[in-house]
């Protein structure tokens, strides 16, 4: 395995994306625990995206207007039910002072899970990142995908769960101020409509 891809997919993993985005507003919301069932369930989305992309389902996704649009969509209408979770009191992203730690850590992890399964992006990602880097061996092509995969995926949940780790700490802080709560709802929001809006107009 190179430095190279290791770098490459540090750099892509730090980018603060949807995933980011949920996991922190998760940790502000709900504190360390709710950060790491949401940093989990973002990194087991990834699955479905890497065996396409080993299986060379990707390739096909590509090629398919009509099933990149569906899968597309469904995303942006996720992305957009989030937005509303973020403004809507009692929301499930909505940060509010003394709100509990109540909800099932299985709930949290579906929902970051969904965000990257819902992205039909992440497939034709994979199919483009790791090609470069493997031997050229056709017999082992496909163990090296996962092998790369597997670094990506573990990478991916290092990170975030630092991303989570850092804002629960500042969770005490931002509970505390009724006007910083009201902007990172609004902030949050924003960030889940913006990147539904992206997505709408992404190609295939």
């Amino acid at each position: 395995m190179s430095l190279q891809f290791l770098l490459t997919a540090f750099v892509v993993v730090l980018a603060p994306g949807t995933g980011v985005v949920y996991t922190l507003a998760l940790a502000l919301g709900q504190g360390r625990r709710a950060a790491l069932w949401a940093a989990l369930g973002c990194t087991i989305g990834i699955v479905p995206h890497l065996a396409a992309a080993i299986l060379g389902v990707a390739a096909v996704l590509h090629t398919s207007a009509l099933l990149f649009q569906i899968v597309k969509f469904a995303g942006v209408a996720y992305l957009l039910y989030l937005a509303v979770q973020a403004l809507r009191s009692g929301g499930a992203l909505n940060l509010e002072a003394g709100k509990g730690n109540g909800e099932p850590g299985w709930r949290i992890a579906r929902r970051g899970a969904l965000i990257n399964i819902l992205n039909p992006k992440l497939s034709i990602f994979f199919l483009a990142l790791m090609p470069p880097f493997l031997s050229g061996n056709a017999a082992t092509a496909t163990a090296e995908m996962a092998a790369l995969g597997a670094v990506f995926m573990a990478m991916t949940l290092a990170v975030f769960v630092g991303y989570g780790l850092f804002a629960a700490a500042a969770r005490d802080w931002v509970l505390a101020s009724e006007r910083a709560m009201r902007w990172l709802n609004r902030t949050f929001a924003a960030v889940f409509a913006g990147l539904g809006l992206r997505l709408a107009f992404e190609r295939a």
